[in-house]
């Protein structure tokens, strides 16, 4: 959050803020330490067992006797910035305690998803005048009426109003004056349309402009056709994005990145594009597009990102062969999605040149062994997703040069035990998912070389409490998924010492008992857990109350009660989000 003191800014009148006595000095903590109470010596740190610094200290102390303040505006600015940053990151800025910050010529007020967020708080963020720079009101319930007092703060360049249902078009119309943002979001805001979009016409300095799951903007980007600085526009899931609208953003040559997944945009919609020479990520998943798509998309030589997943592309004829070969020349390419589509193993050799490639996805296409051919000189590669494809244990021999790979996803293929000893040898793997069946204790054993392994998914796989021996080579781990259902209490002994944990799913394991909960109670990184399907009682809870970071916690079709975990969320458990059953 926040983060002022180390940040340079461009639009602020510095002679302005020195005579208001708003300083940003180098010696504002030594001010803050003459200035606070002494602070006691069991004031509690986030970090336990870490010496804290004397910041963290005051800050703690601060937040303790927050009623104590009733306004900090006349702390030099980075010092009041971090006592707002720190509230919000514990949770205890309120109605009162939010007052004390008027006047105080924050830069940034990140309360994004922060409960209670409302017109009245919107008060206190325009008392900070010309030196507000970030905003984020996402998921609040302001309203038009919060949105104009905006005005106040004309040198705001970043605002962020996602998922802000009950600002609409007269909202908007507040915004038009904010000439210096050069970054907007309105991700999901159901009431936004076209009209309303006539607000952005004078917002010449956007950079970035973000209208993901906006549905009723169609004919609204005619309004952004002035815009020349946009370098990126985001309209995923807008489903009434058309063709049709296309030529409005046409114009728009300073555009780097495009994200359109699921807009019913066609072939002939991409051919409106043509001019934007500077196109580096273009986003067209879940558009109704073919393979005469990439004669367009092969005339964007800065392409980087592209992701063509779930389209109509298909290698099944000539002339889709040709256009498919147009990939050929970007040579930039670095991130190539083309799962979901028909593709087979023919088409993989027009891809062979793409020696830049860092990531490929294949997810459900008809590739198999011969296809991964192909991919022996792709060595920057880092990331391949095979995922529910053709490919079999001795396509994996086709992979042994990538010494950069570092993801592979071989779920639901037909990749054995013995397979798994040909992928030994990439030693930089840290991400490996293997649901199947095929894969035993065998499998497991065969790649312990793959020390640096820091996710595993095992969902489905049938390793026993002997196989769960194998698991001490990965100290590293930080996801684990085991959901064979061939785990008992005794296999949980084998995971207790994985410390760096922060997912755990051992789901479907229907042996486990409360035992397997008091196994991993210390396993205090944890932010996620699930252990549905198993014997758990609400007499084991009470061993997961030393695991502070938890957010999700999953028990379905365990022998628990909802209140029970209610109470241990209340009681224990602070951070804790989400909780299933609730």
């Amino acid at each position: 959050m926040g983060g002022a003191c180390s940040r340079k800014r461009d639009l602020l009148d510095e002679d302005a803020l020195h005579r208001s006595g708003r300083y940003s000095k180098s010696s504002s903590a030594k001010w803050l330490l003459l200035t606070l109470p002494r602070c006691n010596s069991n004031v509690s740190v986030r970090e336990q067992g870490k010496c804290p610094s004397l910041m963290d200290l005051c800050l703690a102390k601060v937040r303790e006797d927050i009623k104590k303040y009733g306004s900090f505006s006349v702390l030099p600015r980075d010092i009041s910035q971090l006592i707002f940053n720190e509230l919000v990151t514990s949770h205890c800025l309120n109605d009162v305690s939010l007052e004390a910050f008027r006047d105080c010529a924050l830069q940034d007020i990140l309360i994004g998803e922060y409960p209670g967020v409302k017109d009245g708080w919107i008060g206190i963020v325009s008392s900070q005048g010309e030196s507000l720079l970030s905003l984020d009101i996402s998921c609040s319930d302001v309203t038009d009426t919060g949105l104009s007092l905006l005005k106040k703060c004309p040198n705001v360049q970043s605002l962020k109003c996602n998922y802000c249902d009950q600002i609409s078009d007269y909202g908007l119309g507040h915004l038009s004056g904010l000439s210096n943002l050069t970054s907007l979001s309105f991700k999901r805001s159901n009431a936004i349309t076209a009209d309303g979009m006539r607000a952005f016409t004078n917002l010449v300095n956007l950079v970035n402009l973000d209208l993901e799951r906006c549905l009723k903007i169609h004919g609204g980007l005619v309004h952004l056709k002035d815009l020349k600085k946009l370098e990126s526009l985001n309209i995923k899931y807008c489903n009434c994005i058309t063709d049709a609208d296309i030529g409005s953003i046409s114009g728009l040559t300073s555009l780097k990145e495009l994200q359109m997944s699921c807009c019913k945009i066609t072939d002939a919609g991409t051919t409106q594009l043509k001019g934007l020479s500077k196109l580096a990520h273009l986003n067209l998943e879940g558009c109704p597009l073919t393979a005469a798509c990439l004669k367009v998309i092969s005339g964007f030589p800065s392409m980087m990102f592209l992701n063509l997943s779930r389209c109509s592309i298909s290698d099944d004829g000539s002339e889709n062969f040709s256009a498919l070969q147009k990939l050929k020349v970007l040579q930039k390419l670095k991130v190539l999605n083309l799962g979901f589509n028909n593709i087979s193993d023919a088409c993989l050799v027009h891809l062979k040149d793409l020696i830049n490639l860092e990531s490929l996805n294949f997810d459900s296409c008809s590739i198999g062994n011969e296809g991964l051919l192909n991919l022996k000189g792709l060595l920057k590669l880092k990331s391949l997703e095979l995922s529910d494809t053709g490919v079999g244990s001795n396509g994996l021999s086709h992979l042994s040069g990538l010494s950069n790979l570092e993801s592979i996803n071989l779920s639901f293929t037909s990749v054995t035990d013995g397979g798994l000893r040909k992928l030994s040898g990439l030693t930089s793997i840290k991400s490996l998912n293997l649901d199947s069946r095929l894969i035993t204790d065998a499998g497991l054993a065969a790649i312990t070389s793959l020390t640096g392994l820091t996710h595993l998914d095992l969902f489905g796989a049938r390793i026993t409490d002997f196989g769960t021996n194998y698991l001490k080579h990965f100290k590293n781990l930080q996801s684990l998924e085991l959901c064979g259902g061939f785990i008992t209490d005794a296999g949980v002994k084998n995971i207790k010492d994985l410390k760096s944990l922060t997912q755990l799913n051992l789901s479907q394991n229907s042996h486990l008992t409360d035992k397997t909960l008091e196994l991993i109670s210390g396993l205090t990184g944890l932010t996620s857990l699930n252990v549905s399907n198993s014997r758990i009682t609400n007499t084991g809870l009470r061993h997961l109350k030393p695991l502070k970071n938890l957010r999700l916690l999953t028990l379905e079709s365990c022998k628990v009660t909802a209140n029970e975990m209610k109470k241990l969320q209340l009681s224990a458990l602070p951070n804790l989000l989400s909780v299933r059953p609730e």
